[in-house]
């Protein structure tokens, strides 16, 4: 039995109260949320996460409405153009607005300043007027858009051609994307949980990425044979596309900090037939993989750095909100010191390939040239010598991707040689 509309906005109303304590990702909190709370259907979870989704993206226009930031206050302009008196009706719903509230409703709304409209921290304004100057607000307005569902076809398993038709034929509404040669996209809303479920991901011809880090994996310009270190390889996704890139031929070594971030690799490399990948952390151990795991100097060390994810916020519309001046700092830190590593691990004209989910000139471009500063040894390399085809918007030496330029993630990606 389906709940209520004004029950479901109950449970929004108590999921945003429960996010003001968890630093989780908001699909993960989500899942989390709803396992104790068995009788919500499944439309009635889509419904209320969609909610959830829409007040984050939504955040800075929805207290200006009401004046306030508060749950209750988000929901109330959420639905305000609906018949709100049936949602806010007390039972299972919200409780009935109060004089107050009505008021604020009533109350014509003031100018909205820029930050406002565009649903950015006031206080980043600066930076992100570094990074787009007069495409500001479009780029901002592209940031609060759903997401699509793009696709990397594995081709050691597959063609993009034939991964399309079958997706097509399972009633996917698939099509090629337009930059990377081994992406395939399906719109926002197109079934990325059954994509999960279908056969095609279970026998490991694609897999989960979006076009812009493809782009970006394909910039390194991996080469059967190889020696390659992904320095800060997470769950493995940039691995398991320079596996592909290589053919399954040479080595790839995939080091992260955390055992647990780095744990799924082992079943995604299995399922993608990439069987020259290791796996190791800070602490030497678990290694999984060719016992022959190259060590040494390699070359090509791929840094996926970790970042505001300032560019993901299409997906991850909280990080908005939770981003912080000190936070951004330390991950220049963080930044900084991944890369003075990376140097360390880099062979004699190999490539260091710094990426980031950064749109902030103050992680890319900002930490490149301080790199640069630092080590005299290196030079900045033209990414674009390794692009075959027609060239996306955004390279032109390093790589530069948003969602109003390219229709993807905002995205990084820098060269830095070794003499």
């Amino acid at each position: 039995m389906a709940v209520t509309p004004a029950a479901r906005l109950q449970m929004a109303i108590e999921i945003l109260e429960a996010m003001g304590a968890t630093h989780q990702p908001l699909d993960r909190f989500l899942k989390q949320w709803f396992r104790s709370r068995r009788f919500a259907g499944s439309g009635d979870r889509r419904a209320i996460g969609e909610m959830v989704f829409q007040v984050q993206r939504s955040r800075a226009r929805l207290a200006h409405r009401m004046g306030s930031d508060a749950p209750r206050a988000l929901a109330i302009a959420l639905v305000a153009g609906g018949d709100i008196d049936a949602l806010f009706g007390g039972g299972y719903g919200p409780e009935p607005l109060s004089e107050a509230e009505r008021a604020q409703l009533a109350r014509a709304p003031d100018a909205m300043p820029d930050w406002m409209r565009g649903e950015y921290p006031a206080w980043l304004e600066g930076e992100l007027k570094r990074a787009f100057g007069d495409r500001l607000m479009a780029e901002m307005i592209a940031l609060q858009d759903r997401a699509p569902v793009d696709l990397r076809v594995n081709t050691l398993k597959a063609g993009r051609a034939d991964v399309l038709a079958a997706l097509k034929q399972e009633g996917f509404a698939a099509e090629a994307t337009p930059w990377s040669p081994v992406g395939i996209r399906i719109p926002p809303g197109g079934g990325s949980a059954a994509l999960a479920k279908s056969d095609l991901f279970a026998r490991g011809t694609f897999e989960f990425q979006d076009e812009a880090a493809q782009i970006a994996s394909l910039l390194a310009g991996a080469r059967p044979g190889m020696a390659v270190l992904d320095l800060a390889a997470g769950a493995g996704g940039k691995a398991l596309a320079l596996a592909a890139a290589m053919e399954n031929r040479g080595h790839i070594l995939a080091f992260d900090d955390s055992a647990a971030r780095l744990a799924p690799l082992a079943e995604r490399a299995a399922r993608a037939g990439a069987t020259m990948i290791a796996m190791t952390d800070r602490h030497g151990g678990p290694a999984w993989g060719p016992e022959n795991t190259p060590n040494g100097k390699f070359e090509l060390v791929f840094l996926d750095a970790p970042c505001s994810g300032t560019g993901t916020w299409r997906r991850q519309p909280e990080l908005r909100w939770r981003l912080t001046p000190e936070r951004l700092a330390e991950l220049n830190r963080i930044q900084d010191g991944l890369l003075d590593e990376a140097a360390r691990h880099t062979a004699p004209g190999g490539l260091i390939l710094y990426a980031t989910c950064s749109v902030l000139p103050v992680e890319n471009r900002d930490r490149v040239a301080a790199f640069l500063a630092r080590q005299p040894g290196f030079v900045l390399a033209d990414l674009a010598e390794h692009w075959h085809g027609r060239a996306p918007p955004g390279l032109s030496g390093d790589f530069r991707a948003s969602p109003a330029l390219t229709g993807t993630d905002g995205f990084f990606a820098a060269g830095l040689r070794r003499s």
